[in-house]
């Protein structure tokens, strides 16, 4: 009936019974073990994860002085604060609490920053002198001023000294203001040109009536960096003009590499511009006059005529009084006497002519003068010349056997590549522009580094990392393989079954997890049987057989007469190691 039920059991549950069976039949110290080497595995698999993880701290302040960094630090200790504290002064604090523990250390004015600001005209006295308010805003403009330049990354600190001279009434008599900035450098750095002009400029723009030239900039070992030859090394150009040139030939670079990439490929042309430009700015003003002309298409300004008789007296007009005070008429008369007129013509002023005819005439006329005023002026960044070097890399070009080689290309092929570069940069010979297009094969194209070389350069660049994960690899092998896998083994694989050591006898079959072992036959061979020498004397193995049975069948008399006690010494088996 037993094997009936053992046969309609599943194969799979019938193996995790015997499983669960056997595992509770381990020893305990074998038991805790196995659960020690599993919680070390995962252990080393969380930890791995975690260690790769990027650190949950966030930078809370970096460039502090040591007086600030242990303000600092107290405050956090008595806020109950986790922090970090690397080099150059970086304070880190968990990134979820950053902003708080800014806005915390703000409100106890922290930090300091080696001076004071403009927090020092929060606590004005009653009564305080116009003297003593004008010296304690100077030192919050200081203070203010010396912040913002230590802000810059290379700056460890900064003291700021400003003059300010005593305003007078007198607009002679007036004086500018003046500047002067110490910055202590971090070890190893130094301030660039750039860097110095924005400092000048950041203390002028800040005081009023400072000029950029009254500001001076000492680093701590006492040299002057305001004036140093890296301000006006590009011709006098301040930093705006030179990134106007650096744009105009990245912009020229950029066409000609544009107009060179379809026909041979990316990264197989390379090409470096040199513009020069004029920024100076030009008004000029010019005052010109045309030569004479005839008189007719001339313009009249005014004319003059004067007349009288033959014997130099002037003519008799007008009526005598007031209105001959006034402004002539106009003339009713051409301005020449006609050919041939007869005595008693009226004359220019309406006066006949006398008997004689003889009139003396005087005609002056101004005509108007040709002017043209002309006012030019030059815009700046003007390009006075181009230089240009264009490198066009080897045709890739099959051979006879198929392989790619690197093929130069033809005198022709050149010549269309510098007509379309001259194109491209708007080639002008009567500036004096040059280009110069040279084919050549690649250095990188030739030098491409092995899988070999690759392995080995990332090996070096890794090793301490590559040793970490090493030797935690090692670590995690063998808790799997030499504790895990053996007690595993052990639970999962069912026991051999016991076998006579003759090998006559029948193999033990499993029947719901009980070892039944059906014996052989167990007839003695009578000495007599066998033949000869091996008659006499019994064979070791047939005595091992003897004493098996005999043994085994002590142990079923045990059984049959006291199964309590079999069943206690089996129990006893089953809970130590053997």
């Amino acid at each position: 009936m037993a094997d009936l039920v053992d046969n309609a059991t599943p194969a799979w549950r019938a193996r995790l019974n015997g499983a669960s069976d056997r595992f509770r039949a381990l020893p305990n110290n074998k038991k805790i073990l196995l659960f020690a080497a599993l919680a070390a595995v995962v252990s080393v698999i969380i930890g791995l994860v975690f260690l790769n993880r990027e650190p949950p701290y966030k930078i809370l302040f970096a460039n502090l002085s040591d007086r600030d960094g242990g303000q600092i630090t107290a405050a956090l200790q008595q806020q109950n604060v986790p922090y970090q504290i690397g080099a150059g002064g970086v304070i880190s604090v968990p990134s979820n609490q950053v902003y708080d523990v800014r806005l915390r250390l703000a409100a106890q004015g922290l930090p300091k920053a080696g001076g004071v600001g403009f927090e020092l005209m929060d606590n004005q006295k009653f009564g305080i002198s116009q003297f003593a308010e004008q010296v304690n805003y100077q030192r919050a403009i200081e203070g203010e001023l010396a912040r913002t330049v230590e802000a810059i990354g290379v700056i460890e600190s900064a003291r700021v000294h400003i003059a300010m001279p005593k305003q007078t009434v007198f607009l002679r008599d007036q004086q500018q203001p003046t500047a002067s900035v110490m910055v202590n450098m971090l070890p190893g750095r130094m301030l660039d040109g750039g860097q110095i002009a924005g400092i000048i400029h950041l203390v002028s723009s800040s005081v009023p009536n400072l000029p950029a030239k009254n500001v001076t900039v000492v680093d701590q070992d006492g040299n002057l960096l305001s004036r140093i030859p890296d301000l006006n090394e590009n011709a006098g150009l301040d930093q705006r003009q030179i990134g106007y040139v650096r744009r105009v030939e990245e912009d020229y670079v950029k066409r000609i590499e544009a107009i060179l990439e379809p026909i041979f490929g990316k990264g197989n042309a390379r090409a470096q511009v040199t513009a020069a430009m004029d920024f100076s700015e030009v008004e000029q003003t010019s005052e010109t006059y045309r030569p004479n002309s005839t008189p007719n298409p001339s313009a009249t300004r005014s004319q003059q005529i004067v007349e009288s008789l033959g014997n130099g007296a002037p003519l008799p007009g007008g009526v005598p009084g007031a209105l001959s005070n006034q402004p002539p008429s106009a003339a009713s008369a051409p301005i020449t006497l006609p050919p041939g007129a007869a005595p008693g013509t009226a004359t220019l002023s309406g006066q006949p002519l006398g008997q004689a005819g003889a009139v003396n005439r005087e005609i002056t006329t101004n005509y108007e003068l040709d002017k043209t005023i002309q006012h030019t002026k030059q815009p700046k960044g003007n390009i006075t010349r181009l230089s240009a070097a264009v490198v066009v890399n080897y045709r890739q070009m099959p051979d006879r056997n198929g392989e790619l080689k690197p093929t130069p290309l033809t005198a022709q092929e050149v010549q269309q590549i510098n007509n379309l570069v001259r194109e491209a940069m708007g080639y002008n010979a009567q500036r004096g522009d040059t280009l110069n297009v040279v084919n050549a094969a690649f250095a990188d194209a030739r030098t491409v580094p092995s899988v070999q070389e690759r392995v080995v350069d990332y090996v070096s660049t890794n090793l301490s990392d590559l040793i970490k994960y090493g030797l935690l690899g090692i670590a995690v092998l063998y808790l799997l393989f030499g504790v895990v896998r053996p007690i595993v083994r052990d639970v999962l694989k069912p026991p051999a079954p016991v076998v006579p050591p003759d090998g006559t006898a029948e193999a033990a079959s499993q029947t719901g997890g009980r070892l039944i072992a059906v014996a052989g036959e167990e007839d003695s061979v009578p000495a007599g049987a066998g033949t000869g020498a091996a008659a006499t004397a019994l064979d070791p193995r047939e005595q091992q057989r003897r004493q098996y049975t005999n043994n085994l069948e002590a142990a079923r008399e045990i059984v049959k007469s006291d199964p309590r006690m079999a069943a206690q010494i089996i129990k006893e088996w089953i809970s130590t190691d053997e």
